[in-house]
């Protein structure tokens, strides 16, 4: 039996009405975690650093600034949980009627498909983010992952999870369900973007569980190496950063693409400053490192994003950032910016 969920979808998308999200109907709703104030505390930075930003990533300039600049209080939403009928999973999309969510990129683009015969009902927690970036899938849907524990099957359509997906997965205790076609009778999802007061307690229970029965030795900092991994953000002179950190503070160095997740548990859980380019490497060392603990980030000036300075915010840490010289495909930062900024973490 074939279902035209995506010709309907495609032809809404084309006469310009857009395509509603399945949260919009939702058979009921409840509330997980209360809302509330959160003080936003400004960026370590030297003077003049923010003046060298001239293109921001993932928000405009505006709304990156203010995050950078802080100061203010934020009004967080609570965290929801909402629950769907008849749902079919189908390469990546979910399909109710007349709505639709995409947590990954399509890999068939027609515009029917076969309904699925297997029938459950299930919760699901990943996002759109999460599939795309390993920082969103560690910061935010492992988190989200904590809410669906409790309930009854869960859910991804992550067949394969991929680097150090897997043993993140087993220290954390997540059994999902692997599927990639499936119909739910019913299915709950999660609105779990507030940083509210409930998340920071979930990345606390997070990191509680990735360093259970751990002796980590406390270090002045850990620099954490993006080489040219991931998206182009390429500091030239990243490596003589690192090795400076190294003789004159004592920092660690840590390259996640040799390094294991019980390597980079045993640096970071209790590391003073985790360093490096921005990026979802520094995830691991958000993931570990423990309250009060500052998250240093340099930056290209073309793309300056604010996004780790918001999980940082979120668990009590601090964060400073030095904005390089050059652009994504090129930038190096000062060794004196480097030390003087220090300075404002001790």
């Amino acid at each position: 039996m074939l279902s035209l969920r995506p010709l309907q979808a495609y032809g809404q998308r084309l006469m310009g009405s857009g395509q509603p999200d399945l949260a919009e109907g939702a058979r009921d709703q409840w509330q997980l975690a209360p809302g509330g104030k959160r003080h936003v505390p400004p960026a370590l930075h030297l003077p003049g650093q923010l003046e060298r930003i001239r293109g921001t990533e993932f928000a405009p300039p505006e709304i990156v600034m203010k995050a950078l600049r802080g100061g203010y209080d934020s009004l967080d939403r609570p965290t929801t949980a909402f629950r769907v009928e008849n749902v079919d999973l189908v390469d990546g999309v979910l399909y109710a009627k007349g709505r639709q969510r995409h947590l990954r990129a399509r890999r068939s683009r027609s515009l029917t498909y076969r309904v699925p015969r297997e029938v459950i009902s299930a919760t699901m927690y990943e996002s759109w983010l999460g599939n795309r970036w390993f920082g969103n899938w560690l910061s935010d849907d492992c988190l989200t992952y904590l809410l669906a524990e409790p309930g009854s099957t869960t859910v991804t359509s992550l067949l394969t999870p991929t680097g150090h997906m897997p043993r993140y997965e087993s220290l954390l205790g997540m059994t999902p369900l692997r599927k990639d076609t499936i119909h739910f009778r019913e299915l709950v999802l999660f609105d779990d973007m507030p940083n509210n007061d409930g998340k920071t307690q979930r990345a606390a229970e997070m990191r509680r569980r990735l360093l259970a029965g751990r002796s980590c030795s406390p270090l002045p900092g850990v620099f954490i190496l993006r080489g040219k991994s991931g998206d182009a953000r390429v500091m030239e002179n990243e490596r003589q950063i690192a090795e400076q950190l190294a003789q004159t503070y004592g920092f660690r160095l840590l390259d996640p693409m040799t390094a294991s997740v019980d390597q980079i548990a045993d640096l970071c859980g209790e590391a003073a400053i985790i360093a490096g380019v921005e990026g979802s490497h520094l995830a691991h060392g958000l993931a570990m490192m423990p309250p009060g603990a500052a998250l240093l980030v340099f930056q290209p000036p073309d793309r300056t994003v604010a996004a780790l300075k918001t999980l940082t915010d979120r668990q009590n840490q601090r964060y400073a950032l030095v904005v390089g010289e050059g652009a994504t495909t090129g930038f190096t930062v000062s060794w004196d910016d480097v030390r003087r900024t220090l300075d404002l973490l001790t």
